[in-house]
């Protein structure tokens, strides 16, 4: 059977990850935040966390 008759159109990076989702800001799918429904990569999460006003504890 092909992908087209079983429906399965995942890509390689779905496979691989399990993950449907992806950056909104970049379109990478590892790494993502996507508690509170953010969903940015870790990467991306760093660089705009202090506009988004998230404070950092020690």
């Amino acid at each position: 059977m092909s992908e087209a008759e079983t429906g399965e159109n995942e890509t390689e990076d779905e496979t691989r990850t399990g993950n449907k989702l992806e950056c909104r800001r970049c379109g990478r799918k590892e790494g993502l935040v996507t508690r509170y429904e953010i969903n940015l990569c870790r990467q991306c999460f760093r660089e705009v966390a202090r506009d988004m006003g998230a404070k950092k504890y020690s």
